[in-house]
């Protein structure tokens, strides 16, 4: 290996007299453990990986609970044995633990099936990688692209220089392909690419990108607040002119959206609804004073009703008295 370094050192510098004059060397590295963690691919097959690997370790803890159990029952047992039943038992002890080990050795060996797993499920993906490193170094003229996490040892890389990010797009987009995407998917992926592409290029432009994009989240979220709290203002509003026309207090819904509408209002720099507490407290007794009013009028008309209620039931017992007044003095004429 160490060889293999020197020889590659020796090219870089080779590379670098002969193009000196001309240009600079280009030259980016790859961090691999960041590239495979950030495609979805690998990952869901790790997880599966993961699961059965986990599955493999009960299956371990099962047959070591197995093989304890079995000495502690022959420790318990051993002054009843014979020496030929001693002898069987620690046999058929020695077994499961010959068993156990292999077990062990089988799925999480050196050469166990965990590690072939992982090396057959990376293999994919390594090659995706290269064949991406490859295109993004053609199309960007790079004389030279490392893995960090190779057997080089890099004592510093500038950040600048890492293309994984750029490694992870070209195989994402590759993927989608694949999968078979729209027309009009196809223009904005392309449009995107050659903005990341303009970025990668441009520090300063994906640094001017990135305060535009937080910038408008911003915006957004503003916006966004602001229609929540004139909605419930409205709804506020709404719920008010319905209790004055039916002439019941206030729905405590009501006041607590008002209440919900403050907090909110509070959160914002921009929207200020009780910026006098003055105000707000006249505010508040008028509310209460509308209220009582509302309750007052209510009451009133509950009195009135209930009098003509009883002034119609007085009139129609009057009525009925004087008609059966009237009968019972016919009888009295007809039996003179």
């Amino acid at each position: 290996m160490r060889k293999h370094i020197i020889a590659l050192l020796m090219m870089i510098a080779v590379s670098t007299a002969v193009h000196a004059q001309s240009r600079g060397v280009k030259i980016g590295y790859i961090d691999m453990e960041y590239i495979l963690q950030n495609v979805p691919d690998y990952n869901e097959a790790k997880n599966q990986l993961e699961q059965k690997a986990q599955k493999w370790k009960q299956e371990i803890e099962t047959k070591k609970n197995e093989v304890s159990r079995l000495k502690d029952l022959l420790a318990t047992e051993r002054v009843l044995l014979t020496k030929e039943l001693l002898e069987e038992r620690e046999e058929e002890i020695a077994f499961q633990e010959k068993e156990l080990l292999d077990y062990q050795e089988k799925r999480f060996g050196p050469k166990g099936d965990l590690t072939i797993q992982k090396a057959v499920l990376a293999q994919p993906v390594q090659d995706q990688v290269f064949n991406a490193a490859q295109d993004i170094a053609e199309a960007k003229k790079y004389d030279f692209i490392f893995d960090k996490t190779s057997d080089l040892t890099i004592l510093f890389a500038a950040k600048r220089y890492d293309i994984s990010d750029q490694v992870v797009r070209v195989i994402t987009r590759s993927n989608k392909r694949k999968e078979g995407i729209s027309k009009k998917e196809q223009k904005e992926e392309a449009k995107k690419e050659a903005l990341e592409n303009m970025e990668d290029e441009s520090p300063a432009l994906a640094e001017r990108n990135k305060k535009l994009a937080e910038r408008k989240a911003a915006r957004d979220k503003l916006i966004a607040d602001k229609k929540l709290v004139a909605e419930e203002r409205k709804q506020q509003m709404l719920a008010a002119k319905e209790a004055k026309k039916n002439g019941t207090p206030i729905p405590a819904k009501a006041e607590s959206k008002k209440t919900s509408k403050d907090t909110v209002s509070s959160k914002t720099d921009d929207i200020k609804l009780d910026e006098k507490p003055a105000k707000k407290e006249a505010d508040s007794t008028a509310v209460v004073k509308k209220q009582k009013s509302a309750e007052d009028r209510a009451k009133i008309l509950a009195d009135r009703k209930k009098a003509l209620e009883d002034k119609k039931k007085k009139i129609l017992e009057d009525r009925e008295a004087a008609k059966k007044a009237k009968e019972d003095k016919l009888k009295e004429g007809k039996q003179d």
